[in-house]
């Protein structure tokens, strides 16, 4: 096992990307999403730091982004291809320092496991190659866990790097509120102020069963863990295997009869269902997201009666999980995903990678 975890994080990824192919653009708030134009209907994918400066975030509406932007702001539209590119260069180039073993959990993150006694000159290395090689600059957390070492990064934003153990966890993360866990969200945050625990420190010293009671026996003990930045060591090499591919479009004109529902949910499954058999794999299950005008959001999901090749199953599926919404609301948004069975299982579990949600 290595002696450290270090989590790299490149800095504003894709804007970076962005600004590289137009160096013009340095210094200028740049927005990036759905075709660039801040009038359709669509997200902010990312915003560069100096966007953010303006209020602008990621998964914002272009149209809120727009009239928070100052004049010279640009917008453009994603290129999921130059920041594929990008990405397999960051990691080839982090997967060739010496001694470091990667395991990648995003396109613009991954772990390194390395045994040092100085993490913080491998952390530099890594920034300088990655730097050198592709001209992005990344941030780097160090800790003795993926939890610390993950959180530690975001205080080293931008360029910089953090190092987070269990030395100076409470120091640094003790009195502040429980949403800075990574994987605590607002909702568990809610639940957990519902209990009086609102800091990390209350987290770690909460009642055990008070916890199992509200969460369950696993995540319950998971979250008292999480208090105390308790995670796993162990970074996997294994190569990143896709667990499902979904289709999802935001319509520029609201759909708002049944007829134009099923169509649209007909052509996302059909394309998605087409991604997962290019990889020869079956789909073991159907997921359906729904925005409903003005912006209300679900997301329901179905597991198939048994693993699938057939196309005209799977669509059927999908078309089933349609009938279910509610036909009296108009529709902006419909996405499907088709999630496969793994190399090495029949079946298929819960777990879904970021690159698969939709």
């Amino acid at each position: 096992m290595a002696d450290w975890v270090l989590h790299v994080d490149m800095d504003q990824f894709i804007a970076a990307v962005e600004v590289l192919r137009r160096p013009e653009l340095a210094g200028v708030p740049v927005i990036v999403g759905g075709r660039g134009d801040p009038t359709e209907r669509a997200v902010v994918s990312t915003a560069s730091y100096e966007a953010r400066a303006f209020g602008i975030g990621s998964g914002m509406p272009l149209k809120i982004a727009a009239r928070k932007a100052p004049e010279h702001a640009v917008f453009l539209p994603v290129d999921h291809q130059a920041y594929e590119a990008a990405s397999h260069e960051v990691m080839a180039t982090l997967r060739a320092l010496p001694g470091a073993v990667l395991e990648v959990i995003g396109w613009d993150e991954c772990f390194l496991g390395v045994s040092s006694d100085a993490p913080e000159s491998v952390a530099g290395s890594a920034q300088t190659a990655v730097l050198d090689a592709t001209g992005l600059h990344c941030s780097v957390g160090i800790g003795d866990n993926k939890v610390r070492a993950k959180i530690a990064t975001e205080f080293g934003k931008p360029r910089g790097m953090f190092r987070l153990t269990a030395a100076n966890w409470f120091e640094v993360m003790g009195e502040k509120p429980t949403r800075d866990l990574w994987g605590v969200g607002p909702k568990v945050s809610k639940r957990l102020a519902d209990h009086g625990v609102k800091t990390i420190r209350e987290l770690a010293d909460a009642d055990e069963q008070e916890l199992i009671g509200e969460f369950g026996p696993r995540m319950g003990v998971w979250y008292r863990e999480l208090g105390s930045g308790i995670g796993p060591r162990v970074v996997d090499p294994t190569p990143w295997v896709a667990r499902s591919h979904s289709r999802e479009t935001t319509y520029q004109q609201n759909l708002t009869t049944a007829e134009e529902v099923e169509a649209a949910i007909r052509t996302l499954a059909g394309s998605s269902f087409d991604d997962c058999a290019a990889e020869g794999r079956p789909v073991v299950r159907v997921h359906l997201k729904v925005r409903y005008a003005p912006f209300e959001t679900k997301t329901f999901g179905r597991k198939l009666p048994a693993p699938t090749e057939s196309r005209d199953e799977f669509i059927e599926a999908a078309l089933a999980l349609g009938r279910t919404l509610d036909g009296e609301r108009e529709v902006r948004l419909l996405g499907v995903r088709a999630e496969m069975t793994m190399p090495d299982e029949g079946d298929a579990s819960e777990r879904t990678p970021v690159r698969g949600r939709i």
